[in-house]
């Protein structure tokens, strides 16, 4: 018989982790997931086997796939698509890009390009250390301890990759504050740059313009609300989402989920059902 547990918590870093998701899934058919873009970089440690990932699926099903037991991602523009073996367990988190200089040592921009970076290569021989220790340990509660009291380490480490402009810093607050509808003209003069100098200095730290942070902020509010709406069993309505979200209208919501998911956002249900259903979904950071 199949089971499926998914645990979240909120790390107490300072923000520089927005959500740590435990998860464990045992008896399930071998499938494809779709693991979407989001304003957050992935970090995750297998409890079980490699985790398999690809740019396409047949990358994914393929020799030629990415295999590896700890996963650092950066932001990207499209899915990725990971094998979802008969059983699988992990940690699953979502890392502020601006604190990828105190967590991983490097700019986020730096993980640009790559669609996983095995985990040793950031976070150094320690990291296989510490997997070891999480497999090893029984409950919850006491891996997300490990994982924290090790990330909050490593942030206090004084060989950190510098620090982040305090112009970046708060461009990246606006486009949270304002959920990536505000305008980039609007966030230039609230940072007081132009709007080519910002977006020069905005993608060297992150990897992406202003304007593609925007999008995906965006992006992630309404496809919270799209789950919450299949998890609670309501009734799909794509066109007030999209107006809720800032959207211009319904095809451009539409737009975004094909760029996304790959899929319109009728199908991304459809196939994502179960995940939604046994609370893979939920929004992290709201």
């Amino acid at each position: 018989m199949a089971s499926r547990e998914f645990i979240r918590t909120v790390p107490h870093l300072n923000g520089m982790v927005i959500s740590a998701t435990g998860y464990r899934t045992t008896g399930q058919r071998p499938a494809l997931h779709r693991g979407l873009p989001s304003p957050y970089l992935t970090v995750i440690f297998s409890l079980d086997g490699p985790i398999a990932t690809g740019h396409t699926p047949q990358q994914a099903t393929g020799t030629d796939a990415i295999r590896t037991d700890i996963i650092v991602g950066g932001l990207h523009q499209s899915p990725a698509h990971v094998v979802q073996p008969e059983h699988e367990a992990g940690i699953q988190l979502a890392v502020h890009p601006l604190a990828a200089r105190a967590l991983l040592g490097l700019p986020a921009a730096e993980l640009t390009g790559e669609l996983v970076v095995d985990g040793r290569d950031v976070f150094g021989g320690r990291a296989a250390e510490l997997r070891e220790r999480l497999c090893g340990l029984d409950r919850w509660e006491d891996r997300f301890d490990a994982l924290s009291v090790y990330l909050r380490r490593r942030a206090a480490d004084d060989r950190t990759a510098g620090s982040v402009r305090p112009e970046v810093a708060e461009a990246w607050a606006w486009l949270a504050r304002h959920r990536g509808a505000g305008t980039i003209g609007g966030l230039s003069r609230h940072v007081a740059l132009s709007e080519r100098r910002l977006t020069s200095l905005f993608r060297a730290e992150t990897g992406l313009t202003p304007k593609q942070a925007a999008r995906l902020t965006r992006f992630q509010h309404a496809k919270t609300a799209v789950v919450r709406a299949s998890a609670a069993g309501a009734p799909q309505d794509l066109a007030r989402i999209a107006a809720d979200c800032g959207y211009y209208d319904h095809s451009h919501l539409v737009r975004d989920f094909r760029q996304y998911t790959g899929a319109s956002p009728t199908r991304w249900l459809a196939e994502e059902c179960r995940n939604i259903q046994a609370g893979a979904h939920r929004p992290d950071g709201e």
